[in-house]
């Protein structure tokens, strides 16, 4: 998909958005009775990522993904949307992303030309109890960026048509602490993105799919 084609899908931001692929929600695949995916708990901390959208020197559309350093914990070298959890100085979700941004790959968002196009539906995260509010962006210039060692293993430029809705899907299945789960993702530079990443990718796509003319 071209840059200009992506950004002007963007332009107008639905005021009812499309869902991402139901293969990327989580299923168990056992038989014991168990709820939904659960909602937000009431203790759910707030957080935000950036989606942030950019030309590559050909002028296709790509999008900023990071690879998370191995460490003992949850999260533990996925692949996600540069962001954290927000802090009380911010003024709301755009604030977060673009300060987690700043600190996680050094985005210089005016230099880059960063515009808000809007926010996509929140995502709860059980394990580490966060409620994600993601925040879709437009690069009018490719940005120059460079990975925090201390949080970011290396960042990923995948273009956005891998995340349309007729992008394959790879479908995994494994036990994460005592849940046995069946779940899809995308395959991006040889790592499986999966997860709320995943989810947030898929709806990001079915929006700019929901655009075409």
């Amino acid at each position: 998909m071209r840059f200009e084609e992506a950004a002007d899908r963007l332009v107008s931001w639905p005021s009812r958005l499309p869902e991402a692929p139901p293969a990327l929600m989580p299923v168990f695949t056992d038989d014991r009775l168990r709820p939904r995916f659960p909602p937000p708990s009431p203790t759910a901390r707030s957080a935000a990522v950036l989606a942030l959208l950019f030309p590559d020197p050909s002028g296709l559309a790509r999008i900023v993904l990071t690879e998370r350093l191995s460490y003992d914990g949850h999260h533990s070298g996925e692949v996600s949307l540069p962001g954290g959890k927000a802090e009380p100085a911010d003024a709301g979700p755009v604030e977060t992303a673009l300060r987690e941004a700043a600190e996680e790959i050094h985005l210089d968002a005016d230099a880059a030309g960063v515009t808000i196009a809007g926010t996509l539906d929140e995502v709860f995260i059980p394990v580490s109890d966060f409620r994600i509010t993601p925040v879709v962006a437009v690069a009018a210039r490719p940005p120059v960026l460079t990975a925090n060692p201390a949080e970011v293993a290396r960042i990923l430029e995948p273009p956005v048509t891998a995340f349309l809705p007729d992008a394959p899907v790879e479908m995994v299945e494994r036990v994460i602490r005592d849940w046995p789960l069946r779940y899809g993702g995308y395959r991006i530079d040889g790592l499986h993105v999966w997860g709320a990443t995943a989810r947030i990718l898929g709806q990001l796509g079915a929006v700019l799919a929901d655009h075409r003319v």
